[in-house]
């Protein structure tokens, strides 16, 4: 009530006037500095708080417009300072709106009884059937609705969560609507029940129904034309548009969907983007992208993931109804026109072509190509670790995290390599050796959960698990012994130790972040316990985790170097970490020089078909060097130079120092 004051006559016989009408005038109450001139053809009824209307809009094209009410009936609603209302096709009711917005050629925007504005509403992911429901609401991240969906087997812990979710979702139900500050509404149909952040932009939409748009200054949200949104929770930062259509979903930070993209019971974590497509079921972890006409996303869980054109599986194999899932671990990909038969889960980093139509689980064989010939799923373990796609993809990961937002909601590991995927090559070398122990050495075709592996394959598969293992512990103990000039070999044993007993044991991707499965397992039990009984809670232990991922990293890497090595880390000489730097700088540089043959690939001959349309091959060369670049001078050729010859020198510097040491 402060700076409001009742409506006087000689306001309320201007009003008039201006053909305004009000059921009961003493129920309007005004800002102490209010001008009657800034309201024309009005109809109020309920409390009505009007704002001072002092300010000018320019639109685009120059034009401006007055703030003010003009063409608009307004049922229990509080106007902010210099919004401007206008040509409002049916009425606003229950709502109270900011500052400095435009709210114009709209049809109805109106709240009807109490709501949650989508906090609380369950959405069906992975099994369309039920039974992995996960309650959205405003402070949902990856990591939460991964335990929630997956951890069924944990009744205690998944009651907790709901409670948690059903607290906050009463604690943020009201019977009024809020539209935030510097909010811009345009030419949309009916807005009900929704709850919209400061500077969110909706233009064109044509129903949003029980949601909530948490938009804000820092990362706004941007909704346009032909929108259609039910059931629905979307995040800083995210954009939909032209024709996107979500029901029962929630859209993470910086998530893009857009040209006719459908999704229904799916969650989308940050930076997903989806175009053209479908949705159905489907637990969208960061970085998932969908962007053709002909692809559908369905009961699957994935991340970093990239779908090619046609893409399709199938959860509906047997008469009892759409009841399987599956899962692509982090960063795996499918081709054109592939298709991956339910339940089937596919180890991380992976490239999944053709149409596989027998179950399979290689989540133990990360980094490796799945390839369908003749119904037969052949495949071809770690030899992603030598594509130039998998590097430049790691690469660009990060550079592509278009979240403004100060509060991230998803905690986002980006490496490649990590104790995650290491465990996994550890034990898929382990895997490879003794199936070709059993089936024997000269066997030409292994058979490996309804995969097939070429003796060839094999083999190479141990190799590139072995490199990647020698670059992943040489880079941790180069990087846990830099820049420290150490007087014997005491020093270097002593910085080896760990600094945390965190960290043994396995390790989990929880849908972006890659964590000690021991904290996990402190975090789920904080929340049986009520220990952590908020979400904020919640979501600080997670951001706290991790922070400290590098340091758990260190301890488990320690673990690791006796294991695979062969050598007790606490016993450690010089030469031995001479000898496991030499095998690091041997790996970094094979691999690079692998990626490097990979990228080279796209400077062949055949790669410049379709160039220099009528010329001869000079002149296509020439117009391929035009359009594409020479094959030295490419940005990332250049890098993987440069990297194999910094990695090099990094190596070359840490084994000085340790020589310098007296024995």
């Amino acid at each position: 009530m402060e700076n409001f004051r009742k409506i006087n006559e000689q306001e309320v016989r201007q009003l008039k006037l201006q053909r305004c009408h009000s059921e009961d005038w003493s129920r309007i109450l005004v800002d102490n500095a209010f001008k009657p001139e800034r309201v024309w053809d009005a109809a109020f009824s309920g409390d009505i708080r009007l704002g001072v209307f002092e300010s000018k809009f320019e639109l685009p094209g120059g034009v401006r417009i007055q703030s003010g009410i003009c063409h608009a009936k307004l049922h229990n609603v509080t106007v902010g300072n210099n919004t401007c209302i206008e040509n409002i096709h049916n009425y606003i009711a229950n709502y109270d709106i900011g500052s400095d917005c435009i709210i114009e050629n709209v049809d109805r925007i109106v709240v009807e009884g109490t709501s949650s504005f989508g906090n609380g509403v369950e959405v069906s992911v992975l099994n369309e059937t039920g039974g992995r429901e996960v309650p959205i609401n405003d402070k949902l991240t990856a990591h939460f609705a991964y335990i929630i969906a997956l951890y069924r087997h944990r009744p205690a812990l998944i009651r907790r969560m709901r409670e948690l979710v059903d607290f906050y979702s009463k604690k943020h139900s009201s019977d009024r609507g809020y539209i935030g500050n510097g909010v811009k509404i345009s030419n949309a149909g009916s807005i009900r029940e929704v709850r919209i952040g400061d500077k969110t932009i909706i233009e064109g939409a044509s129903m949003l129904k029980n949601g909530s748009i948490n938009s804000n200054e820092s990362d706004p949200v941007y909704i346009g034309y032909g929108v259609r949104c039910e059931d629905f929770i979307i995040s800083s930062g995210a954009h939909l548009d032209i024709g996107a259509t979500i029901s029962r979903c929630f859209v993470g930070q910086s998530t893009t969907l857009s040209r006719n993209y459908s999704a229904t019971d799916s969650l989308f974590f940050s930076n997903c983007h989806g175009e053209n497509g479908e949705a159905c079921a489907v637990f969208a972890g960061p970085y998932t992208v969908s962007h053709h006409k002909s692809s559908l996303l369905i009961a699957g869980m994935f991340s970093f993931m990239n779908a090619g054109s046609g893409s399709n599986q199938s959860n509906h194999m047997y008469k009892l109804g759409p009841i399987h899932q599956g899962i692509l671990e982090r960063g795996s990909k499918t081709t054109s026109d592939s298709y991956i038969l339910w339940p089937s889960r596919i180890g991380a980093f992976s490239l999944v072509m053709g149409r596989h139509v027998n179950n399979t689980d290689t989540s133990s064989l990360p980094f490796s190509y799945l390839i369908e010939k003749n119904n037969t799923t052949y495949l071809i373990p770690g030899v992603n670790l030598r594509s130039v796609g998998t590097i430049r993809d790691a690469q660009k990961w990060p550079k592509r995290d278009k979240r403004k937002d100060p509060n991230k909601l998803d905690q986002i590991n980006y490496n490649l390599l990590s104790p995650y995927t290491i465990q996994k090559m550890l034990t898929g070398r382990s895997l490879l050796l003794e199936l070709r122990r059993v089936s024997g050495e000269t066997t030409d075709l292994y058979s490996y959960k309804s995969t097939k592996i070429k003796n060839s394959s094999l083999m190479n598969g141990v190799m590139f698990y072995e490199t990647a293992i020698n670059k992943f512990l040489g880079n941790s103990i180069i990087k846990r012994l830099e820049g420290i000039n150490f007087k014997s070999e005491q020093d270097i044993r002593n910085r080896l130790k760990p600094d945390s007993a965190v960290g043994l044991g396995e390790w989990v991707d929880i849908s972006g972040l890659i964590a000690p499965q021991s904290e996990i397992e402190l975090l789920m039990k904080g929340i049986e316990e009520n220990s952590l009984c908020k979400l904020k809670e919640i979501n600080a232990f997670v951001e706290e985790l991790h922070k400290n991922y590098y340091n758990y990293e260190w301890s488990w890497a320690y673990s690791k170097i006796k294991e695979f090595y062969g050598i007790d880390p606490e016993i450690i000489t010089r030469d031995q970490v001479k000898q496991i730097v030499l095998a690091w700088e041997t790996a970094v540089i094979g691999l690079d020089k692998m990626i490097y043959e990979d990228a080279k690939k796209e400077f062949s001959l055949s790669s410049m078909t379709g160039f220099g349309a009528d010329g001869d091959s000079e002149e296509r060369l020439q117009d391929f060097e035009q359009v594409r670049g020479g094959f030295e001078s490419n940005p990332f050729v250049s890098a993987v130079l440069q990297h194999i010859e910094n990695k090099t020198a990094l190596g070359n510097e840490l084994i000085t120092r340790l020589m310098n040491i007296i024995d």
